[in-house]
């Protein structure tokens, strides 16, 4: 077996889409995108490979192996538009599978094809929708030197801020590990079905 080396730099490629869309699930599986299951999750990933906009940076194993993946973009409402335009209809076929599986998500699921990037309060700059990293890979920095990289990547791309959100209860590990990346906390809110989301902000001023 080779060594557990995730090596950050390559963009992600069409060939990595299920391996991204299964290490999600692998990450995240109390996770709402998650409970969508892995065609939706594919549908996600795919919008990112090549669109203009996107900033992407996958880590890989030794041998090959996908081992992380990071995804966002510099233009959250241009990205999400175009990624509408291009696959809502599969969006939309491989969401009601899910919701007729799980039909409490169906709310939800609206709610996230037709997302622009869009959070309460001044949210500007880029936006990196997703990290994770294989379950077997972590405790070993690999997910602070992909978020860094695609920072980078950002910043090189023209971008001077960027910001995430992710949920504030019952999510201290992540909350944790972007305090620990040098995202700082710049606020919370509730979305309309009831979700605490903390949002968290990264600079070109920042001294870190």
């Amino acid at each position: 077996m080779s060594e557990t080396v995730l090596r950050p730099g390559d963009d992600l490629r069409r060939p990595d889409v299920p391996a991204a869309a299964a290490l999600h699930l692998r990450a995240f599986p109390a996770f709402f995108m998650a409970s969508l299951g892995a065609p939706f999750l594919r549908e996600f990933y795919h919008g990112f490979v090549d669109d203009p906009d996107a900033v992407t940076v996958v880590g890989r194993a030794d041998d090959g192996r996908l081992l992380g993946v990071v995804v966002g973009t510099l233009d959250p409402g241009r990205f999400f538009g175009r990624l509408l335009r291009r696959r809502g209809l599969r969006f939309a076929a491989v969401g009601a599978l899910a919701a007729v599986r799980r039909p409490r998500t169906a709310v939800r699921l609206l709610r996230a094809v037709a997302y622009r990037g869009e959070v309460p309060g001044d949210a500007s700059g880029a936006l990196l929708n997703s990290i994770c990293v294989d379950p077997t890979a972590e405790h070993a920095g690999h997910g602070r030197r992909l978020i860094a990289a695609w920072w980078d990547r950002a910043r090189e791309r023209g971008a001077t801020s960027a910001f995430l959100v992710t949920d504030a209860t019952g999510n201290d590990r992540v909350n944790d590990f972007y305090r620990r990346a040098g995202w700082t906390l710049v606020d919370a809110y509730t979305t309309p079905e009831g979700r605490r989301m903390n949002r968290y902000r990264r600079s070109v001023l920042d001294r870190r």
